[in-house]
């Protein structure tokens, strides 16, 4: 098994400061496409005991990550933005399969790595405003937001895939049993 995405040395283009954020969405990338890689239609929109189903965390890794990259430029949410976001928990019609699911994941978080090594450190501070209450934050403390939100995300949908794969095998040992 490879190093964690923070043991493998500095990213190029990333400044230092910026760097746990960066290492934290590439390791964040790695776990979710392994743990969904494989996983069927089925799986993927399946809710354990009523818990997020593991389409939902992907989508919402992707549409979080957006938003939280809007709100970093200093800018307000579009009406597709917000469309998106109400539409996460949505398996579509027909559902969307992890290929599908994993790209989206894999853009949004390219386009994060893209605005970390753009953003400059003099812009680290500079405050900006989340949400339709304008509440306080700046674009570090957004972009570290962003990578935190991915990763708990991941750990999320890495046990729920695990919770998913041991039913799915109770249940064909219990059909053998019968």
């Amino acid at each position: 098994m490879s190093r964690e995405a923070w043991l493998r040395g500095p990213l190029e283009g990333v400044d230092p400061y910026l760097m746990p954020a960066a290492h934290a969405f590439v390791q964040a990338r790695e776990e979710m496409e392994r743990a969904a890689g494989g996983l069927s239609v089925e799986d993927l929109w399946v809710k354990p005991g009523g818990a997020a189903s593991i389409g939902f965390h992907l989508r919402h890794v992707a549409g979080s990550i957006d938003r939280l990259l809007t709100y970093a430029r200093g800018e307000m949410l579009n009406d597709a933005q917000r469309e998106y976001l109400i539409t996460e928990d949505e398996p579509g019609n027909p559902p969307d399969d992890a290929t599908t699911l994993l790209a989206l994941v894999r853009n949004a978080v390219d386009h994060a790595l893209e605005t970390i090594r753009a953003t400059k450190r003099e812009d680290l501070l500079l405050p900006r405003e989340v949400g339709r209450a304008r509440l306080p934050s700046n674009v570090i403390g957004l972009l570290f937001h962003a990578a935190e939100h991915t990763q708990r995300h991941a750990g999320q949908i890495v046990t729920t895939a695990k919770i998913v794969q041991g039913l799915a095998r109770e249940t064909s040992e219990r059909a053998l049993v019968s």
